[in-house]
């Protein structure tokens, strides 16, 4: 294990280092923002309280905190401690009342004393003519001036943790650390203004201005920046110590390639055709390939899958394809047995439902070689699976996997070649903070023959309407996707659920109405499915499990239901359900009115355009980073410092950064190396130095 570098303990030190924290505030410290003393440091003010306007009384806002310098009047001491204890106090121009409830009358006689001056800050109400101020914040005498802070910051809370014990550990833990070596290139600081690292620290605390807590200030982007930099730096360590580690060159005629673009039953398009080409270059080079092939809904991420497949089957190689669902492996197995059937080539699935015979003989195919491509769900990569020479790993849906896992699937053959393949269209910005260390190929065309799917939103009053419009889809024979948020009714939220509305549609229409959602065994979701595929069934009502992978070509419509509940981007994978044959088909947006004037534009994105990399973008835009994946999205990083929607643009100067800086100092051995090395040690990405070294 390396050892972090001897300026980093007092960073790494325990709160309890603190005067005045013991146990019980470090315990609430750590709920509130951690317990060592970088937590504090690194964790920037929820607020700001301005304490610099000082009027006089009689010019005081309503509503206002305001600093007085006053002369302190008559108490009057009321009769019971019930009521308001109140104080009159006084300047030349007019004159207030202090209110204190439940108050000690020796206590306020001490800090306050008739006819003395006294420097007081707080909120400002008015009652009629006169003028208040409950409880003040600070009670002062005007020579200790310099212990009211002008900008007091405000940090997040928990119970047993009040704003001036925070703010005493913080003020603290700025004393306590030491000057951190510069690892940003001089020209950047220049350009930015930025200052150094403990300074821009200092001023985010202790600001000198209002504008030194915000996101877009200077020291708060520079803080952003160097987050985000050890995030990429980190990111670039994993793909040079995947580069440097020699995979093997993968050569092949390209014969099998040419068989199952002859059998397919159509032509690639001119996006998969480019990334073919590129990722054929990377297993072809020397170098262990490490790849992303982002493809918008329906662009036929599998047809690229089979022809890679089948290059690296002649290569003489084993491939293996993993999906996040036994349904999708399943899926998959089918299609590409279809593809590489003209190559010749054989293809099984391996899921946690193969047991007894069946799997034996699968792992001894493996073994032997007899399988060249083998397609399952993660129980491919259990220590029990074995490959006879396994050289491609394929994995689909790549955000419910986060890199480390990346690193251990790479482990199970002779150092095979990774391509991540995702069919959610991410905003670039969210591509390079998840897959920073991955090459990344697009497919942004639909194959020929698709027609454009036709998108309507229509308030949820007109359920008898679409109801009608469903009968006669079914009379035409075609099938229809119904969608709904809740698995099952709720009196707290007034969303219809799945059961109840496949109890409504069932009275309608029959049996031929099956239900799909989250909380089925995987069996049955399976045999819903596969029956509504096979045409079994004519309705399918389902929560958003059926997002990713269902494949019905003979669906032509699809209705979401309180559609403005949703992300774009899931709305995008929803629709992509349908139009996968050549028949017209419709996604009808029922929504609960009334819209927000957002929720309308968002509905209305839907309507303009079905390009999923455009729509990733606005959902940015509109429902910023947070709620742009939901909570699935498990391999995005956490920041504390870096905020994706205001700091997106620091994102790609930090890519770059981190790329420049390993191609020319892959050891990070130079005096800027070093100092990045300590940048890694303090946001804790140190792992990619471990790799650096392992490598």
């Amino acid at each position: 294990m390396a050892m972090r570098p001897d300026v980093l303990f007092p960073f790494f030190a325990d709160v309890t280092s603190l005067n005045g924290v013991g146990n019980r505030v470090r315990e609430a410290l750590g709920r509130a923002m951690g317990t060592r003393i970088k937590d504090l440091l690194l964790t920037p003010p929820s607020n700001l309280i301005d304490r610099s306007y000082r009027p006089n009384i009689a010019g005081a806002r309503q509503g206002e905190v305001c600093t007085f310098t006053v002369t302190v009047g008559q108490h009057s001491v009321p009769e019971s401690r019930r009521k308001p204890y109140k104080i009159k106090v006084y300047d030349n121009t007019g004159d207030m009342t202090l209110v204190f409830f439940q108050a000690r009358a020796d206590y306020l006689k001490r800090v306050l004393p008739e006819g003395s001056n006294r420097l007081i800050s707080g909120k400002i109400e008015f009652y009629g003519p006169n003028i208040q101020m409950t409880h003040p914040d600070y009670i002062l005498d005007p020579r200790k001036n310099e212990d009211l802070p002008l900008y007091e910051t405000q940090y997040p809370l928990t119970q047993g943790l009040s704003q001036k014990v925070a703010r005493k550990a913080l003020v603290q833990a700025n004393q306590k650390i030491n000057d951190l070596p510069e690892w940003l290139d001089r020209s950047l600081l220049e350009r930015q203004d930025w200052r150094s690292f403990n300074e821009s620290l200092r001023r985010m605390h202790q600001p000198e201005h209002p504008v030194d807590v915000k996101a877009e200030s200077p020291p708060r982007m520079r803080l952003a920046y160097d987050e985000i930099l050890a995030k990429q730096l980190a990111l670039a360590l994993v793909r040079e110590s995947t580069r440097k580690r020699k995979g093997s060159a993968l050569e092949a005629d390209g014969k099998y390639v040419e068989d199952v673009l002859k059998g397919a039953p159509f032509p690639p398009t001119g996006a998969q055709s480019r990334a073919v080409k590129e990722i054929i270059a990377d297993l072809a080079s020397p170098y262990r390939m490490s790849r992303l092939l982002q493809g918008d809904v329906g662009a036929g991420k599998t047809f690229v899958a089979a022809q890679i497949a089948a290059y690296a089957a002649e290569a003489g190689v084993q491939i293996a394809l993993m999906a996040p669902t036994e349904i999708l492996a399943r899926q998959h197995a089918q299609t590409m047995s279809e593809f590489l059937e003209p190559a010749g080539l054989t293809v099984e699935a391996l899921t946690g439902r193969d047991k007894g015979k069946p799997r034996a003989a699968l792992m001894n195919g493996l073994r032997e070689g007899y399988i060249d491509v083998i397609i399952g769900t993660h129980a491919l990569f259990q220590d029990a699976v074995e490959f006879k020479n396994l050289g491609l790993v394929i994995i689909d849906e790549q955000h419910r996997f986060g890199v480390h896992d990346r690193m251990r699937l790479a482990q199970k053959g002779k150092k095979p070649d990774l391509l991540v393949m995702t069919a959610t269209p991410i905003p670039r910005t969210l591509a390079l903070t998840a897959y920073g260390d991955l090459d990344i190929s697009k497919l942004d065309e639909k194959p020929a023959g698709r027609k454009p799917i036709d998108t309507r939103i229509l308030p949820l009053q007109r359920l008898d309407n679409i109801i009608d419009a469903v009968g006669r889809t079914i009379n035409d024979g075609n099938q229809v996707y119904w969608v709904c948020p809740l698995v099952e009714d709720s009196d707290l939220i007034d969303l219809s659920s799945v059961e109840e509305r496949h109890r409504a549609l069932q009275a309608h229409f029959g049996s031929r109405v099956g239900l799909v959602h989250g909380r089925l065994s995987p069996q049955e979701k399976d045999m819903m499915t596969e029956r509504f595929k096979s045409g079994d069934l004519d309705v399918l009502v389902a929560t958003t499990v059926i997002e990713v992978g269902v494949d019905a070509p003979n669906a032509t419509v699809i209705v979401i239901e309180h559609a403005e509940r949703f992300g774009l981007a899931q709305l995008h994978q929803l629709r992509g359900r349908v139009g996968r044959g050549d028949k017209q088909s419709s996604c009808l947006l029922l929504y609960k009115g009334p819209l927000s004037v957002n929720g309308k534009a968002r509905l209305e994105i839907m309507r303009q355009t079905e390009d999923g990399f455009v729509i990733a973008e606005k959902d940015w835009e509109l429902r910023g980073s947070g709620d742009l994946l939901g909570s699935r999205q498990s391999g995005l990083p956490k920041f504390t410092l870096a905020d994706m929607d205001k700091h997106k643009s620091l994102l790609e100067t930090a890519h770059q950064d981190a790329r420049i800086i390993i191609e020319k100092d892959p050891g990070l051995k130079t005096e800027r190396g070093q100092a990045l090395q300590v940048l890694l040690y303090l946001f804790e990405q140190d792992w990619g130095i471990e790799l650096m070294r392992a490598g």
